[in-house]
């Protein structure tokens, strides 16, 4: 009998903190590396969420909060999906955990059982299917594809439902590619899940506020009233506020998910911070100026990206909506070869050469499951963007 669960087995490490620390290793050996592999804003946390956690320090509010969330932030989460989404939810209906990861593996935790499926788009984030296999269930893959901008189209959809399936998992917009369902996109969703009753939706909008131009950003329940019931609408406040390192997530739901879910995150973690809950109470109910210095700096810089890696005939590299990513293919560079003499035979190859040779750390698609691609993060800095670029171009530029 061995002593590691076998659960193990049925789980991949995340690609995105491998390579993000791979990119780490080699700039402590010396070597001039940038960064293109990690999902965060480059940005600070605004000082007013900053100054509301001091004062709560000042306060004394270190105390361990409830598990469901202090109750000033339940009413703020409940406040802003009403302000924002038009979704009514009680407070009693809302939980906050410690990141957004943990309100998604709460939820399957605490529905799933072996045999159960959950549909997965791809390209996916490289953490749904891994929590869908630990918690017992049966991730379903969906293949998008890059002439529909790797958005889910309804007729896939509706093939790949059984009367196994359990959940879907959206993500709009999409960790890795941006993509970002506008509202009769997301109708065309809905409709098929209307009439497919037993399959619950599980929406990630953790990037809702950062899309581009005059993107209508839209969730399922509020397209579908009628999905409202069986609906679990995850979000938080480490994109939008620059907030990650402070581990707040939260999402609203039908009382008795919310309740089961309390259920397990009470012999898992309890509460989320108590200090981080207060900062994330400015950060809904306060100002939102920045976020509009926020978009106007991430939308410049996708456009930067986009234009440089099409300045490549090896990329093609579509124009997201939202993220912070773009998810360029590399399907014209698959068979050629370095200056080394090395054969780039899938996308993993391509982002280890390109570490290798010009030190620019990208993710590669196949991790997301979707290739032969790479996921490029632009949130940084326009000069680094603009090096890196050029540094991808060069590399491209040297494949025979």
């Amino acid at each position: 009998m061995g002593f590691l669960a076998d659960a193990l087995s049925r789980i991949k490490p995340s690609a995105t903190i491998v390579i993000t620390q791979k990119a780490r290793d080699l700039r402590a050996a010396g070597r001039d590396v940038i960064s293109l592999s990690v999902g965060e804003p480059d940005f600070d946390t605004p000082e007013n969420v900053k100054e509301a956690a001091i004062a709560a320090i000042r306060r004394g509010e270190t105390k361990y909060p409830p598990v469901s969330g202090i109750p000033q932030l339940r009413e703020a989460i409940a406040k802003k999906f009403a302000r924002e989404n038009g979704l009514t939810y009680k407070p009693s209906q809302t939980i906050v955990s410690t990141g957004g990861k943990q309100v998604i593996y709460n939820a399957l935790l605490a529905t799933l059982n072996p045999g159960d499926e959950v549909i997965v788009p791809r390209p996916y984030w490289v953490s749904y299917p891994e929590m869908v296999a630990l918690c017992g269930g049966t991730p379903v893959f969906v293949d998008t594809t890059i002439e529909n901008a790797f958005k889910l189209q309804a007729a896939d959809l509706e093939a790949a439902i059984t009367p196994k399936t359990k959940w879907i998992i959206l993500n709009s917009p999409s960790n890795p590619s941006g993509a970002a369902y506008a509202r009769a996109e997301m109708k065309a969703i809905t409709d098929v899940l209307m009439r497919h009753p037993h399959v619950w939706v599980l929406t990630d909008d953790m990037y809702e506020h950062l899309v581009y131009g005059d993107f209508d950003f839209v969730t399922p329940a509020q397209v579908e009233p009628g999905l409202y019931e069986r609906t679990l609408t995850m979000n938080g406040v480490s994109k939008a506020y620059a907030m990650t390192g402070w581990r707040i997530g939260y999402a609203a739901g039908p009382e008795h998910l919310i309740k089961a879910m309390d259920f397990v995150q009470g012999q898992q973690t309890s509460g989320a911070s108590t200090i981080s809950q207060w900062a994330a109470v400015e950060a809904l109910d306060g100002p939102q100026d920045h976020l509009a210095t926020f978009r106007a700096a991430f939308a410049k810089r996708r456009d930067l990206v986009v234009s440089m890696l099409n300045q490549t005939s090896l990329l093609e590299c579509p124009v997201p909506e939202g993220a912070f990513y773009v998810y360029p293919s590399c399907a014209k560079a698959i068979g050629r070869k370095t200056p080394s003499g090395r054969v780039i035979e899938t996308d993993e190859d391509f982002v280890s050469e390109l570490l290798e040779a010009e030190g620019v750390a990208a993710v590669h698609g196949s991790a997301f499951g979707l290739g032969p691609n790479l996921r490029i993060s632009y949130a940084t800095s326009d000069e680094k963007l603009e090096d890196a670029c050029s540094r991808i171009q060069r590399f491209c530029n040297s494949l025979d």
